[in-house]
């Protein structure tokens, strides 16, 4: 499988009873689809998998497999704090008809990198299907470093990592150690670092606020090559990205960012709580001035 491209981890829209909304979720999608992104991953951390029930989950894969029809592939968040829930996500995945899966480690029990590397070794066993692997240790508590790394990089189905530790020093280590492991950029605020380094992908939480802005970056700097024009890309994306990852309201922003799009995304779950009325107003201007500039520069 060729990682290329934007690949949205979408939101989940919820209704003010805290139930899916299914309609307004058809609206998020056909946004995407519509803007060109190459792809969506269904029941990632964007998509608030983590306060949703198993039910929930394996009814979305298989709403997301039936409404998606084979316009773009879609891949499948099958993490889990527990292990064996995890390998039933893989062949749930599998059974739904996802095209690849999103594998990072389980969070809170603190697998050393071997014990990592069985657990990977395991869902790629369930499911037989493409594995891009999630690197996020601020979230698991836990790195895909060498050791694991080096037990999994030659499965025929790992085929990418998305990096999102934030250190850049990975970037280079992972374009030079492992070339066989597609370098997908996970990290907002190091796009263009990734995309000079020869990163083909961006798994972009910013695709949910701007779609087709996020796949023109992508054009320009993988398919132009045109790094000074991803530069003006970087700059006027860069105020929102600070705010994804340093504000500690990361889905909040992205949910208020879509929402200033024109779409539904209804609230959060718990245990996170809305924005307040300042930061709301807050990310509201940086926002509509990335969009504003994002204009400007796709139309010159």
């Amino acid at each position: 499988m060729k990682f290329q491209g934007i690949y949205t981890p979408v939101i989940t829209t919820f209704d003010q009873a805290g139930n899916i909304d299914y309609t307004a979720w058809k609206q998020v999608l056909d946004k995407q689809i519509e803007s060109g992104v190459h792809g969506l991953i269904i029941g990632g951390s964007t998509g608030e998998f983590y306060g949703m029930t198993k039910a929930e989950r394996l009814e979305q894969f298989a709403f997301a497999n039936e409404y998606i029809a084979g316009r773009i592939p879609w891949i499948a968040g099958v993490n889990d704090m527990l292990a064996t829930e995890a390998y039933q996500y893989a062949a749930a995945a599998k059974a739904a008809g996802a095209d690849a899966m999103l594998v990072a480690a389980p969070p809170y029990s603190l697998p050393d990198e071997q014990e990592l590397a069985q657990h990977i070794i395991r869902i790629d066993e369930a499911a037989d299907l493409p594995i891009i692997l999630y690197n996020y240790p601020d979230r698991t508590g836990v790195e895909m470093g060498t050791q694991c790394l080096d037990l999994i990089a030659d499965r025929p189905n790992i085929v990418a990592i998305k990096e999102s530790s934030g250190d850049v020093n990975r970037i280079h280590q992972l374009t030079l150690d492992y070339p066989q492991v597609q370098l997908s950029a996970g990290a907002e605020d190091q796009v263009l670092e990734f995309f000079v380094w020869g990163a083909q992908s961006w798994v972009c939480a910013c695709a949910n606020i701007f779609p087709r802005a996020c796949v023109a970056f992508y054009e320009a700097c993988v398919l132009e090559k045109d790094f000074a024009k991803g530069q003006k890309f970087m700059a006027a994306l860069m105020p929102v990205m600070e705010y994804l990852e340093q504000s500690g309201k990361f889905v909040q922003c992205v949910k208020l960012g879509a929402k200033l799009q024109g779409l539904t995304p209804g609230p959060v779950r718990l245990p996170m709580l809305e924005l307040d009325d300042e930061m709301s107003a807050q990310v509201t201007t940086v926002i509509q001035t990335a969009a504003q500039q994002l204009e400007e520069l796709m139309a010159s």
